[in-house]
């Protein structure tokens, strides 16, 4: 079977979603492929920072969100070999925003709200790409074939890939391979039926090779993480609740224990933390003609500062915008030279930043997992914690720009050839 579409994109992961919300207020509809079954909502929660909620607010979803979540307010780092506490700064967000604040909010919960922005047919389901080949279409147009594996193959004028850390598109262009941090992750969502009590307010411990912590989602539900050195870890929850207890955590604060005693086991998870070396971002192919990545499939990144999720939904506005002003520009119509030079600009203005926040989550966890040495526990204590919060808050307040007013009813987006 052979279908023609405009524009598909491999992923409904958040940058999937999002890119397809941003291209509808175009008017250009996007046919979505994902590999699973359902929405997948793999590490249940995620902590939002004014840099997504603004990128939230032009694709028009915050609204969903803020209303059932609440700002943190403040937080606070404990070193469990010292006892030493570090307060947690903040970032003051620009005006406008401020009403949003740093949030933690159901992965679920996020992908929902941009799904229901979408026709009901956008999002394919079980729909695994198995190869990608461009194929010339005459007057110098391409034309992007998808085979998936049941058989189906797409035609289509624009393929995005969001399809991960191990995305095949980033493969197919040509991009270097993520490699392993060193580190690994544990994540879940602690369940308390009569209330935790606790207040919208993070709790972070350290200690040597190790990072933890614990912050609301709401009055009955805490969101938890455990960072630690190597990636040997089983994948089954009961035995991952166990060993983060009796290995990874046994001299953490009881109260960080109890937290994941209470762990709605169906919500845990274990996987190694991967990034894309950033010479592989400066280097790299991120686009060839119709063709790019964005989300995890351009730019993975360890989780050290809360941006897989804010830097995906920035690429969404970012290449929704690009591509979108120049369907715009040419009366509702796909020109697939134009939609290109789209595209290449918009790896233009994504790539430094991708590079930066990269760079930036790999070096936060370097530093604070770095050990007992005397000068490491100096540029953590004395150094990181007191001085980097200046640079964290720049990249964390970035504003990645608006999508143009226009009304999706007006524009009847097609193609024509070059």
């Amino acid at each position: 079977m052979e279908k023609m579409e405009d524009v598909v994109i491999a992923g409904a992961g958040i940058a999937g979603l999002a890119t397809a919300v941003a291209l509808k207020r175009f008017g250009v509809q996007a046919l979505v492929l994902e590999r699973s079954q359902e929405l997948r909502a793999t590490g249940a929660a995620l902590t939002l920072f004014p840099n997504a909620w603004l990128a939230l607010d032009a694709l028009g979803v915050s609204h969903k969100l803020t209303a059932i979540n609440s700002p943190l307010v403040k937080g606070c780092v404990t070193n469990v070999s010292t006892g030493d506490v570090q307060q947690l700064l903040f970032p003051v967000t620009n005006k406008g925003s401020s009403e949003q604040g740093i949030r933690t909010i159901h992965r679920k919960a996020l992908l929902e709200a941009l799904a229901e922005e979408l026709p009901t047919d956008s999002i394919r389901f079980s729909s695994k790409v198995a190869a990608i080949e461009n194929q010339e279409n005459g007057g110098g147009a391409a034309i992007v074939v998808v085979s998936l594996e049941d058989g189906t193959t797409i035609k289509s004028k624009v393929l995005i890939g969001c399809d991960g850390v191990h995305s095949v598109v980033a493969r197919w262009l040509g991009l270097s391979e993520p490699v392993h941090s060193g580190r690994s992750g544990v994540r879940g969502l602690a369940v308390f039926p009569e209330g935790h009590g606790y207040k919208q307010e993070v709790q972070q411990f350290v200690d040597e090779g190790k990072r933890a912590g614990f912050m609301p989602l709401n009055d009955k539900e805490l969101y938890w993480f455990l960072v630690c050195n190597g990636e040997n870890m089983t994948v089954e929850p009961e035995q991952i609740q166990r060993e983060v207890l009796d290995k990874h955590a046994e001299k953490f604060p009881s109260a960080f224990l109890d937290v994941v005693q209470h762990t709605d086991l169906s919500t845990l998870t274990w996987a190694p933390l991967m990034l894309r070396p950033p010479w592989g971002i400066v280097f790299g192919n991120l686009n060839k003609g119709n063709i790019t990545v964005a989300g995890d499939a351009m730019h993975p990144m360890t989780p050290d500062l809360g941006q897989g999720g804010g830097s995906s939904l920035e690429d969404a506005v970012v290449l929704g915008r690009h591509i979108g002003i120049s369907v715009i520009e040419n009366g509702g119509l796909i020109v697939p030279r134009d939609v290109a030079k789209a595209i290449d600009d918009y790896v233009k203005e994504r790539r430094w930043r991708a590079i930066w926040l990269v760079t930036g989550s790999f070096l936060s966890g370097w530093i604070q997992q770095g050990g007992a040495r005397w000068w490491m526990k100096f540029l953590r204590d004395r150094v990181y914690y007191k001085y980097a919060s200046g640079g964290i808050a720049r990249l964390v307040r970035y504003d990645c720009g608006k999508l143009p007013a226009t009304s999706s009813g007006e524009i009847n987006c097609s193609s024509k050839e070059d």
